[in-house]
């Protein structure tokens, strides 16, 4: 198996993106998957080396990315060191860097050109990274399938006009990172480019807009993000594939680290029926 790691692609907003490729060499050119990561994080968190042997084996070219403003730094590819980025992170710049990732997989001579199949680039996303994935697959011809797992559908649900006004005082607002214990920045400039690009950021329109094949993945018991929220989704576009994961939670069972063989059965359940869906 072909595995190019942390490689740094240049983002448009001053930090490199960090990229994985995983595949296997053969005569026919294959589909390339690129996997976002969600809000806290980052490409090699959980299962996702895993993930990405796994779809290796399965004749696709798998591609992961860190968000170049997740907190993470090319130093420390398990730590979030850069907490002034991850401040400073928001979807524009999500969405930016997702476009520079398909940019630099169809053009790079580091996979070679008869490897990929370049009409067939497909997007899976999960929690705030299905939002992104959405979002992208609403703007670009070249993304033919989707899947979200465990997926946002608005990424301002939350903030109401008495939240968004002492944020705006303050400046900042803290979240607490529960795996590390750390109290992570989140600086007003988050909301203010949200309601800059209130219109471009509308996962609904995105979605109903969308004609190719859509999986929506979610566990019934997810505390991050509740069921509802897909449910929602696909009243919103009937085509969607609706897939309900019984009992499974905002992961699918996944912890991290977990560097081995069995994955939990709900992630199971989660990754082979996205091959399905896939192939």
């Amino acid at each position: 198996m072909e595995i190019l790691k942390n490689i740094a692609i240049e983002g448009r907003h001053g930090k490199p993106i960090l990229t994985d490729v995983f595949y296997k060499e053969s005569k026919e050119a294959k589909p390339i998957i690129i996997f976002s990561h969600g809000f806290k994080g980052f490409k090699d968190w959980g299962a996702y080396n895993l993930l990405a042997q796994f779809f290796a084996n399965k004749k696709f070219i798998f591609v992961k990315y860190n968000f170049s403003h997740n907190g993470i730094s090319h130093e420390n590819p398990d730590e979030f060191d850069d907490l002034e980025a991850f401040g400073n992170n928001n979807f524009e710049i999500e969405l930016d860097d997702l476009n520079q990732v398909i940019n630099w997989i169809s053009e790079t001579p580091l996979v070679p050109e008869y490897q990929k199949n370049l009409e067939e680039i497909y997007l899976i996303g999960h929690s705030r990274g299905g939002g992104i994935s959405i979002l992208k697959a609403s703007q670009d011809k070249r993304i033919k399938k989707l899947v979200t797992w465990a997926s946002v559908n608005d990424f301002g649900v939350r903030w109401d006009d008495s939240f968004a006004e002492k944020w705006k005082t303050d400046g900042v607002i803290w979240v607490l990172n529960t795996r590390t214990h750390q109290k992570m920045p989140l600086y007003y400039q988050l909301y203010d480019n949200y309601l800059k690009n209130k219109d471009r950021f509308n996962i609904q329109k995105a979605i109903e807009n969308l004609s190719i094949p859509i999986l929506v993945i979610q566990g019934t018991e997810d505390q991050a993000v509740s069921m509802d929220i897909a449910l929602e989704m696909k009243r919103w576009n009937q085509d969607i594939k609706l897939d309900l994961i019984p009992n499974g939670d905002h992961t699918f069972g996944v912890r991290h680290p977990h560097n081995a063989l069995p994955i939990p059965f709900d992630a199971q359940i989660a990754w082979e029926h996205t091959l399905d869906f896939l192939k």
